[in-house]
């Protein structure tokens, strides 16, 4: 069984953090994202090779993950020749398969069982299922209905108030039947949520849904991509280096050197060869990237920093997003959900 992820997206809402890496691999912690979503696939036995949908910066990611001997699974690599849509790329990447398919949207957490969502899929014989998930606040999302038995009546795209009945939307994950995707036109953009999903509903075709109310979120923003590093610090998304680390659930790699002096509250994660010098305050919900040097008297606080960036003396980075080689002179003050492209300069007592 093969499993189909859809890498190629350009990342637009996490600019500028992605102008020069691709969405797939911005860091959690320390790990590219992809690595996520491949530990998940590797829990289903029979899925045995993953294929990567690209488009955007498609060699930074073969780069990392190579032919997949590193992560314990065959990785396959398919570019798109230009953005294709949600549904284009599977056609591209799936074409030639033969047999059933697992495929995820590129910007998706979660700790889904994916076996019984494939289990659910045989046993219904469906041709597709679709993960949905329930939301706060439907009105923001396209909304997915089903009848009693779970079978998909129809989709609804930015709902008014009266027409929401329900707070169901699209997971980003589906198991699909490769016979299906005859109907999707080769080598155009082309939606499978706008298109290949409305196609199955009107001609009556077996499609379903799996219900999940586990953990999911899209990383897809500055701000959901801070969320997912709390969350994972708050034991909310079990995964290394915090699952069953004990409060205050503080993470220091074993090459760290916090001097004497130095104030470091958990939870909060410090990678390689990052020194945190005498007088500095690593506050809650920080992540300081490898080889990162926070100065005398600085403070980082519930702020996320990409490897090798300097926070010099007196500076302060609070709720903020830097990325690598950011440079944060003395007295500097940046806050309020400010994200930082890479190698930033900011002089000395700027005010961002």
């Amino acid at each position: 069984m093969k499993a189909i992820l859809l890498a190629g997206g350009k990342g637009t809402r996490l600019r500028p953090l992605t102008i020069h890496t691709p969405k797939p691999i911005v860091p959690i912690f320390n790990r590219p994202f992809l690595h996520y979503q491949i530990d998940l696939l590797k829990q289903v036995p029979e899925i045995d090779e993953v294929i990567l949908s690209l488009n955007y910066q498609p060699r930074r990611i073969e780069e990392i993950f190579g032919d997949g001997s590193d992560t314990g699974i065959k990785i396959r690599y398919v570019v798109e020749p230009a953005p294709l849509g949600t549904g284009g790329a599977i056609k591209y990447a799936g074409d030639k398969l033969t047999e059933s398919v697992v495929v995820f949207n590129g910007d998706v957490l979660t700790q889904i069982d994916l076996a019984a969502v494939i289990r659910l899929h045989r046993e219904r014989k469906a041709l597709a299922t679709i993960v949905l998930t329930p939301v706060d606040n439907p009105a923001a999302y396209g909304l997915v209905e089903t009848d009693r038995d779970g079978n998909i009546q129809q989709f609804l795209e930015k709902p008014t108030p009266d027409q929401i009945t329900t707070n169901l939307i699209n997971a980003g994950i589906y198991v699909l039947e490769p016979d299906t995707f005859d109907r999707i036109p080769s080598d155009v953009p082309w939606s499978i949520e706008r298109s290949y999903f409305p196609s199955l509903v009107e001609r009556k075709e077996i499609f379903v849904a799996y219900t999940y109310e586990g953990y999911w979120i899209d990383i897809g923003t500055p701000e959901k991509y801070t969320q997912v590093h709390r969350d994972i610090m708050d034991g909310r998304y079990a995964t290394a280096p915090f699952l069953n680390l004990p409060a205050p659930r503080i993470s220091v790699a074993e090459d760290a050197r916090i001097e004497e002096g130095a104030t470091v509250e958990g939870p909060c994660f410090i990678d390689e060869g990052v020194l945190v010098k005498a007088g500095a305050r690593v506050g809650p919900y920080s992540v300081i990237g490898r080889q990162t040097l926070v100065e005398e008297d600085a403070t980082v606080d519930a702020a996320i920093l990409w490897p090798n960036c300097r926070v010099n003396r007196e500076a302060s980075v609070r709720n903020a997003i830097l990325g690598r080689n950011c440079f944060v002179g003395r007295n500097v003050t940046v806050d309020g959900g400010a994200v930082l492209g890479d190698k930033t300069t900011l002089t000395d007592y700027t005010k961002a």
